[in-house]
């Protein structure tokens, strides 16, 4: 239960305020000190949703008790009352952080409403701070989810380029083998850079049909085709402020190639079915497993958007060609899916680090991750090489 705190030196008036106020605030237990120092100690022992505070008390005054709790629990809201009231020390509680000034002798009504007032002030501060409290956390899951863990010669180079291109806004072009990472390369740069606050927008450029990717881009009007039921907005306005990840991007179609090329030449798309254009102001990242210059030469992607995306590139290497990072993955994982599984952290011994290490990861780092929980199911009470060879199958 929630408390209040009273501090008033006249017994009569804090038992008055004490048996009006219960009866108005049932769900609050009443804590009563005679003096502003015994208020300061109950201050100093909990957490109260309200203190009631007269001014001309001895031991300690009521505008010193109010000044060094708030030092105390800057969080505290507080109601001054006073039989001894003028403007200036009404003004100068609320300058020292009161909530509210009450003269006395005391308008029961007018008391009731400030504490009332109070009590939801105090209530929506709290659950903002719950709020803005389990934001952090979200974002350092989110985090966490995306770090990059090595510490191997290519993943340092990686993370030098990625220091040096965040701060600006050219595009870049992430390459590399399924699995090895090329999110991750993404998601730090929008990170680091100063679009940071706003979205971080991905699409997976393979996983929507050639007819839609415009639809899905550009976003598209009512009626503009079957199954246009309603106005939908395009990825690249919904990125506007932030970053847009084009995943795979060498599987887009030569049609919507050609939009993407436009919206980056003129800053503006147009949805599908609309002559309207719309302004967009985002940094584009995007991605690919494929190799451009044979896709360019077949005919299958144009070169001039592939320039238009890859004012830096930045080539991801397999696991393969980083297996001195193994290990770090290996720990990173095992932390990431024991709290995934509320599960005990299960060690891997240096035995089963080395058979890792003599497998080919041809599925790379998500190839990695998936064993690694096979292997926290399935193993020992610590992971071992014999482990290894009876769960993971090459």
């Amino acid at each position: 239960m929630q408390k209040i705190l009273i501090v008033e030196d006249e017994k009569a008036i804090s038992g008055v305020l004490h048996s009006i106020l219960s009866d108005e605030l049932a769900d609050y237990e009443f804590v009563i000190a005679e003096d502003g120092l015994e208020g300061y100690k109950q201050v100093e022992k909990e957490d109260f949703a309200l203190v009631i505070s007269d001014i001309k008390m001895p031991k300690m005054s009521g505008t010193e008790f109010l000044k060094q709790s708030l030092v105390l629990k800057p969080e505290s809201t507080f109601i001054m009352i006073s039989g001894h009231a003028d403007i200036d020390s009404a003004v100068a509680c609320l300058k020292d952080g009161a909530y509210d000034f009450i003269s006395k002798p005391i308008d029961i009504n007018r008391l009731i409403t400030s504490v009332k007032n109070a009590l939801v002030k105090e209530t929506l501060k709290k659950e903002n701070k719950n709020l803005q409290t389990e934001n952090k956390t979200l974002k350092r899951k989110v985090n966490k989810k995306y770090q990059m863990i090595g510490e191997s010669a290519p993943l340092k180079k990686i993370q030098e380029m990625i220091e040096k291109v965040a701060v600006s806004d050219a595009r870049v072009l992430i390459t590399g083998p399924n699995g090895a990472g090329k999110e991750l390369v993404a998601h730090a740069i929008h990170n680091l850079s100063e679009r940071a606050r706003g979205p971080m927008v991905e699409v997976n450029c393979a996983a929507i049909p050639s007819e839609l990717i415009e639809s899905e881009l550009f976003g598209h009007v009512k009626g503009s085709f079957t199954g246009a039921i309603k106005d939908k907005q395009g990825k690249f306005e919904q990125a506007t402020g932030g970053t847009i990840f084009l995943d795979e991007i060498g599987d887009m179609s030569l049609i919507a190639q050609a939009k993407v090329l436009r919206a980056l030449q003129e800053s503006k798309v147009s949805p599908v079915g609309s002559d309207k254009e719309i302004k967009v102001d985002v940094r584009v990242l995007a991605a690919t497993n494929k190799n451009m210059a044979t896709e360019i030469e077949a005919g299958r992607f144009r070169e001039d958007l592939y320039h238009r995306l890859s004012v830096i590139e930045i080539y991801v290497p397999p696991l393969d060609e980083r297996k001195e990072d193994i290990k770090l993955l290996v720990d990173h994982f095992s932390t990431l899916i024991s709290d995934e599984h509320g599960t005990a952290l299960k060690k891997f011994d240096e035995t089963a680090i080395d058979a890792l290490k003599a497998l080919s990861w041809t599925g790379n780092i998500r190839e990695l991750r998936n064993v690694v929980e096979r292997l926290i199911i399935l193993g020992g009470t610590t992971v071992s090489q014999e482990d290894v060879a009876s769960f993971v199958r090459k």
